[in-house]
């Protein structure tokens, strides 16, 4: 698996160096103007980005804390450091390393490891709800003749609405009945393939135990309220950043329907996970949708897709490494510790009785 990673990573980044001299002898970049985008920037708003960064991680804490509080009571803010060196374990080492966050929780808490990793499946679950709502709201309620292909879009987004609804529906359902369910669609999906049903069954389960943290109404709705707040400052955070390059009317003049689509491309670039690399791909995807979408030009495009990358997602590098540091923490030992708890954790039978309801 290694091997394979270590060569899928030298082909691509052989690619992108090939891309990159293709680039320099091809496309017209003006480095002096990139430099010079920079350098006019309002770093007041890219100050205020980060800031509303920073206190998501608080959101993302507190929301961890609530998952927790039918089993362990701890304090909200004993979870930050792990949240933080998670993410910065992440931007470091590439999506593989997000298990960490769930692996020191673990350590932190004492409880036992599947019970985070369902807690993190619902998280993620709660943070793509969230983040479908918001983006579909703001399309639905912008001034459709300013964005490109409007009808497309009006589309996607009801699409989004109705995904929400679905994921909301599907949650419920497998928090009522999550033993039925599992069983239903093993049987269903063994038909092609039994370990398929299998392995879906195990994770319908995982999330069902995650769900059962939630005990109230009360706790379901400021769970959705936090995640909705986050994402919120997430947002935020995107539309302050790419305002922030006074230089380049296009940017300046960023509205929040607008914005969301960049925050859409941002996310499907994000799923390139390869250390390093992947950051540069990402910059370039995202410069690209800026150019294609909204006509800015390919230096401030390049320098604003970089700054976002820096304020959404490395920005906490620094406090999570030195956070690390403090507690005697091994990024790159953590990451290969949970990646192997995971498989473990997963290679576990999971019980298919129904829990009892709250």
């Amino acid at each position: 698996m290694k091997h394979a990673k270590l060569i899928v990573s030298i082909v691509v980044l052989a690619i992108l160096i090939g891309l990159g001299v293709w680039a320099y002898y091809h496309v017209p970049f003006s480095f002096a103007t990139f430099r010079s985008q920079l350098a006019l920037a309002d770093w007041t708003k890219i100050a205020i980005g980060t800031a509303c960064i920073y206190v998501g991680y608080v959101f993302r804490s507190l929301r961890w804390a609530l998952f927790l509080k039918p089993t362990k009571r701890v304090g909200p803010f004993s979870l930050l450091g792990p949240q933080v060196i998670g993410f910065t374990a992440v931007a470091l080492l590439g999506r593989p390393a997000d298990l960490v966050r769930p692996y020191l929780i673990t350590r932190r808490t004492g409880l036992p490891l599947s019970s985070q990793f369902a807690v993190y499946i619902v998280e993620r679950m709660f943070d793509l709800g969230s983040m479908t709502l918001i983006f579909s709201t703001a399309i639905l309620l912008a001034a459709h003749e300013s964005l490109p292909h409007p009808e497309l879009l009006k589309k996607v987004a009801e699409g989004g609405l109705l995904v929400t609804a679905g994921l909301a529906a599907f949650t419920i359902t497998v928090r009522l009945a999550g033993g039925a369910v599992a069983v239903t669609v093993e049987k269903a999906l063994g038909v092609f393939s039994k370990p398929l049903g299998i392995s879906v069954a195990s994770k319908i389960r995982t999330f069902r135990e995650g769900l059962n943290t939630l005990k109230t109404t009360a706790d379901l709705g400021l769970a959705i309220l936090l995640s909705v707040a986050m994402w919120g400052l997430i947002t935020v955070a995107y539309l302050e950043t790419t305002r922030a390059f006074v230089a380049s009317p296009p940017l300046a003049q960023m509205t929040l329907a607008k914005c969301m689509l960049l925050m859409a491309s941002s996310m499907l670039a994000s799923g390139v996970s390869l250390p390093v690399v992947g950051l540069f791909t990402q910059i370039g995807i995202v410069a690209a949708a800026m150019s294609k979408l909204f006509n800015v030009d390919a230096e401030p495009a390049t320098a604003c897709a970089a700054m976002l990358l820096v304020v959404t997602f490395l920005s906490i590098v620094p406090v999570g490494l030195i956070w690390a540091w403090a507690g005697n923490v091994s990024l790159r030992r953590v990451a290969v510790e949970s990646e192997h708890a995971s498989e473990e954790a997963q290679a576990e039978p999971v019980h298919a009785e129904e829990p009892s309801q709250a």
